[in-house]
């Protein structure tokens, strides 16, 4: 296997060493992740400055850019292969239902999404455990599995793992995206110089969370995949759409 692994987490992160530890054995695997914690940025490009990439102890590469820059890297010419596959994880808390739209850790494999294989993001629903050893079994796990995985073309798999030892994990569940409501309202902070700022609350809590979810499966102890497609378009409203509009301009 020609593996590419990333985070948003930062190339520094036990999450991302564990997942190096559990894949290293089985081919090619190389590091590109961010030289600092990335949390939040989506599928964010560098376009105003060059990107510089510095070798780190342990043979990872940072760069000082976005999960997505590092990827977009990775997976050009900076290491000279051909990638299978692009995991990217393990991020230090879980990314379930909406937590997706912002998640540099989803954003990261997204970027692998035109390889051969379907890349993989693999968030641990942390409990205070810390157990990256399990989710990097379980990805490890899937990797090794004798059939290869049929989805359709630019797919990605988001699997949360729970925060617990592998012997208690109940099994795998592919599940749908829950739903949160809507988060914490900005807070308002003020600089030891008196100015103003803004800091961005809290993520709301679960609110479409029942059997069949991600937030479900996690909450039962299992581990939670679900295929993500990167197509967005919403095709069931064409037919209301082009009625609404149907007078034209």
């Amino acid at each position: 296997m020609k593996l590419l692994l990333s985070n948003d987490d930062g190339v520094y992160s036990p999450g991302l060493k564990a997942l190096y530890d559990a894949l290293e054995d089985l081919g090619d695997v190389r590091v590109a992740a961010p030289d600092r914690d990335h949390s939040g940025a989506s599928n964010a490009l560098t376009l105003t400055r060059p990107l510089s990439a510095t070798d780190v102890p342990g043979g990872f590469t940072a760069i000082d850019g976005t999960p997505t820059d590092c990827v977009h890297l990775g997976i050009g010419d900076m290491f000279g292969i051909e990638f299978d596959r692009v995991i990217s994880g393990i991020n230090t808390h879980s990314n379930l239902g909406d937590d997706i739209l912002y998640s540099g850790t989803v954003a990261a494999a997204v970027e692998g999404r035109l390889l051969h294989h379907p890349p993989i993001a693999v968030s641990l629903a942390n409990q205070g455990n810390w157990r990256f050893d399990t989710a990097a079994r379980v990805v490890r796990s899937l990797l090794l599995r004798p059939d290869p995985l049929a989805v359709p073309p630019r797919t990605v798999l988001n699997v949360n793992v729970p925060d617990v030892d592998w012997h208690e994990l109940r099994g795998f569940q592919i599940t749908r995206l829950g739903h949160r409501g809507r988060g914490e309202l900005p807070q308002r902070v003020h600089c030891p110089r008196g100015r103003e700022r803004m800091w961005i609350g809290a993520a709301g809590d679960e609110d479409d969370a029942g059997p069949g979810t991600d937030f479900h499966a996690i909450r039962e102890g299992y581990v939670s995949i679900t295929p993500v497609k990167v197509d967005m378009t919403h095709y069931d409203t064409f037919q209301n759409l082009n009625d609404w509009l149907k007078d034209g301009l």
